[in-house]
């Protein structure tokens, strides 16, 4: 009898060993695959295309309104190009006037006048309006490389909150497995008389804790993954994805500040302003007109036809209050811009030097926590053993367990912080997404 006793014990420990064996590389196993790629949550999912960050911005560029005008603004600044090289600033005017005395005294006195009248431009005013449409192009270019910055920025955040949702949701799922062999490996040994029922109660209950914070990190995988189908128009894949999708490091590039897209934008739109303060300065008055007009009259009938010619300006009275109040608007426009300009360049460079601290910052964090999730694993093999050697209780055991799975789910983590830290310094500098 105390053979078979023996005998029994030591075959329930031996399964208690494979099913521990087992769930260490099961745990393992499972957190390198979900690393580098979310489990498939249907056909449907499986289906669509994996995208990466690059494609993911090109996508949502294109559906912006801004992207879809682009080259409408560019056919109009060709044209006040072109406008501004003509030889006229208006197109010349004909004139036709005729004069009778038909239904009056009626003796037959007629005159047709014919003439054409051309605007003629004001002085500098031809030089300032063509550098005024340069500077307008100039500005377009940079208006839609800083709204190619500005959606880069929420096309990042949006990805990477979605890369933080997939960690959270493969750390999970690989918590849960393990649980769940736990908690077999409980059950077996309660049937066998090792453990108690409540013993397999709080192995339930660590499954049922499992299930539940699966089910929290897939809804927020799907809410991040729908964010970024409003952005892109599509959603990516959640298999297929790369376990490093960071975004290269800018290191030690220098990249002057001046050449922010940001900073370009108010240098060109104040370049524009200061050419409009310049046109105005000249458009104090009306543009002139030059008319050139032939005369055919006669004094009554029966008298032969008299032919004129008449050569003519216009010159309009300057000044005015309406010419003061465009040149104070150009002014405070211009004065705006270049205090706009000031504030954005000590924002930018107070960013930039935050993305950089913050990336390396996120470094140290990755080398701790890759170190205390070793740790972790080595504390879990050995309280494994200790356990299936009936020298460590269950909720120790659960504990170490739940510890080691929070280890590996931060370093995880940190990782994508250190890939979303180096994207948001390459945002500081300006660059977009690659």
């Amino acid at each position: 009898m105390r053979y078979r006793t023996r005998t029994k014990v030591w075959l329930l420990r031996a399964s208690v060993a494979g099913a521990a064996t087992l769930c260490g590389t099961a745990v393992v196993a499972q957190a390198a695959a979900d690393a580098a790629m979310a489990p498939a949550a249907g056909s449907t999912e499986a289906a669509a295309s994996p995208l990466n960050l690059r494609q993911v911005f090109d996508a949502a560029w294109s559906r912006q309104p801004e992207a879809m005008a682009l080259q409408a603004r560019r056919d109009a600044t060709r044209a006040k190009q072109t406008a501004a090289k003509a030889w006229t600033p208006e197109p010349a005017a004909l004139e036709v006037s005729n004069r009778t005395d038909r239904l009056g005294s009626n003796q037959g006195a007629r005159e047709l006048e014919v003439g054409i009248a051309v605007p003629l431009w004001l002085p500098g005013e031809r030089g300032r309006s063509a550098a005024l449409a340069d500077a307008e192009g100039a500005a377009l270019e940079s208006r839609a490389h800083a709204a190619q910055l500005r959606m880069a920025a929420a096309v990042r955040d949006a990805w990477w909150q979605w890369q933080r949702a997939r960690i959270e949701v493969a750390t999970a799922r690989a918590q849960l497995d393990s649980t769940r062999l736990i908690a077999a490996d409980v059950a077996r040994r309660m049937k066998a008389g090792d453990l108690a029922r409540a013993d397999q109660h709080q192995a339930d209950g660590a499954v049922a804790g499992g299930e539940a914070a699966v089910a929290q990190a897939e809804a927020a995988l799907a809410v991040a993954r729908q964010h970024l189908r409003a952005l892109a128009g599509a959603a990516p894949a959640l298999s297929g994805a790369d376990d490093t999708p960071a975004e290269p490091d800018p290191g030690a590039a220098a990249i002057e500040i001046e050449a922010h897209a940001a900073l370009q934008e108010l240098k060109d739109r104040a370049a524009v302003a200061q050419r409009s303060v310049e046109l105005n300065a000249t458009q104090s008055r009306a543009n002139p007109e030059l008319t050139l007009a032939t005369t055919r009259d006669r004094g009554a009938r029966g008298e032969a036809s008299q032919q004129t010619i008449t050569l003519g300006i216009r010159i309009p009275f300057g000044a005015g209050p309406r010419f003061d109040a465009r040149s104070a608007i150009a002014r405070a426009e211009a004065t705006e811009i270049q205090a706009q300009l000031a504030l954005e360049r000590e924002r930018l460079a107070a960013e930039r030097e935050a993305a950089r601290v913050r990336v390396e910052a996120s470094r140290t964090q990755l080398m701790a926590a890759e170190r205390r999730a070793q740790l972790a694993r080595e504390s879990r093999g050995f309280f494994d053993k200790s356990f299936r050697l009936g020298e460590t209780d269950l909720p120790t055991r659960l504990r170490i367990e739940a510890e080691a799975a929070e280890a590996e789910r931060q370093a995880a983590r940190t990782r994508i912080e250190l890939a979303a830290a180096i994207s948001a310094w390459r945002q500081a500098l300006g660059l977009l997404p690659q």
